[in-house]
């Protein structure tokens, strides 16, 4: 029996509950925010950018103030803009990019991450953001458009390609680059496109067609696409960007865009767990996402005559693996713009099938009804903690769904504009943004505030 979609007043409960995931466990003294909700847990500079972009929604919805998001916002810009930048093993960044993790309090490097590329594209889009929504002529908020302006100036991006075309995964001070680069197709979009547009320090010419011609397209299901198995890739790079109607080389030669791309990828997911190759429970047509979650493991156990081998948190991917039988519901939730026709009965019986998978922020992480034994894992396993990179998406991603407010925001951004025009991109909304229409995130041209 097909569950009634989700309402609109459900999913709007749904946004503000997980946006109280950033309303309470940031630092209010650095703006650091953990990556996820377990005792001990370090900042993700990840969710670090995820949260500055649900301040800007939370705005809007009426869940926080004007003044308290501005002053939550200045003080994680005046952080990073002062933070220690060296080869120093416990800075905070280095090149204007910034390691993975930090630690709550100091915002210095936690244990011996990587500075990453990625996730520093992701602080800076989160900044690039709030540079564009706050813009009134209040000291705070020219202080927000100047400090964030100032940040994105400072990321390095022609040092992270390392002499080669794409760029790296990250840097460590103590063995320098990382071997692996952004190759194949990858959340990585929005790192090219902010790569590219840079003032400063841009990527080179080569470096996204150099990408591009990593990518590998399949078919799946009846669904002809580029792949990419976990669902988070097909998503991330598109909370931010609209690619509706909007063509780079490769999709104007498959006559798609990346919109109807990640269309395609969600009903191979859904398809996926209809098909249920493996054997694990609970999968149908309304319960899907698999991506990158938390699971029941590392564990071994037998289930129904059969040896299964639970993971931990990894990537999960669809059809290769690794699958666990784990679910993250997050992963339906950031797929809603792209098919809500699918998304919105699937949270539904979420909702209906797992109820104690919502807590006080929404959706937890993941669950595994497969994983099972013992008074407390009769309906399986639930992760007991929320992430910020679940968070984030659900925010904002509802958010593109119910007004497109943040899509024709950063639509006005000239750096996602210029870093899509670099990258080949023609047609949709793009075509129709003029200079003229625009303003920059700041007047000066100083890489300093």
């Amino acid at each position: 029996m097909t569950p009634p979609p989700m309402n609109d007043l459900a999913l709007a409960r749904l946004q503000q509950d997980t946006f109280g995931y950033f309303l309470n466990e940031t630092n209010r003294a650095n703006g650091m925010v953990p990556d996820n909700t377990r005792p001990g847990a370090h900042a993700s500079i990840a969710a670090i950018g995820f949260g500055l972009t649900a301040y800007v929604i939370g705005v809007e919805r009426g869940f926080v103030t004007r003044g308290e998001a501005t002053e939550r916002t200045l003080t994680t810009l005046r952080f990073f803009w002062n933070s220690a930048q060296g080869e120093e093993p416990d800075a905070t960044g280095y090149r204007g990019f910034y390691y993975h993790f930090l630690h709550m309090d100091t915002g210095r490097r936690a244990w011996e991450c990587e500075l990453s590329t990625i996730d520093s594209a992701f602080l800076l889009a989160g900044m690039l953001s709030a540079a564009e929504y706050f813009d009134r002529a209040t000291r705070e908020e020219r202080e927000i458009r100047t400090l964030a302006e100032a940040l994105y100036r400072r990321a390095d991006w022609a040092w992270a390609q390392n002499g080669g075309d794409t760029v790296t995964h990250g840097w460590r001070p103590e063995t320098g680059f990382i071997q692996h680069r952004w190759e194949g197709y990858s959340e990585a979009l929005i790192l090219y496109v902010l790569g590219l547009a840079s003032p400063t320090y841009p990527l080179s010419a080569d470096s996204y067609p150099a990408w591009t011609r990593t990518y590998r397209w399949t078919t799946l299901y009846g669904q002809a696409f580029l792949y990419a198995g976990p669902l988070f890739i097909h998503q991330l790079s598109h909370l931010w960007i609209d690619f509706r109607g909007i063509q780079d080389e490769v999709m104007r030669a498959r006559g798609i865009d990346y919109f109807e791309n990640s269309r395609r990828a969600t009903y191979v997911q859904q398809q996926y767990a209809i098909h249920n190759p493996l054997g694990y429970r609970g999968y149908n047509e309304h319960c899907w996402g698999i991506t990158a979650s938390d699971g029941p493991g590392p564990a071994s156990r037998t289930v129904d005559g059969i040896e299964r081998y639970f993971e931990d948190y990894t990537a999960r991917g669809v059809p290769d693996g690794p699958d666990d039988g784990t679910i993250a519901p997050w992963a339906a939730v950031a797929s809603l713009p792209f098919a809500p026709e699918i998304v919105l009965p699937a949270l539904q019986h979420f909702n209906d099938a797992y109820p104690e998978m919502t807590s006080v922020y929404g959706f937890k992480c993941s669950f595994n009804p497969t994983f099972t034994g013992g008074a407390s894992l009769g309906k399986g396993w639930i992760s007991k903690g929320y992430y910020g990179l679940d968070q984030g998406p659900i925010v904002m991603m509802i958010d593109n769904y119910r007004t497109g407010f943040l899509w024709r925001l950063m639509g006005r951004c000239r750096w996602i504009r210029e870093g899509l025009h670099r990258a080949g991109f023609a047609g949709g909304w793009l075509a129709k943004a003029t200079e003229s229409g625009s303003r920059p995130a700041t007047s000066s041209t100083s890489s300093s505030p």
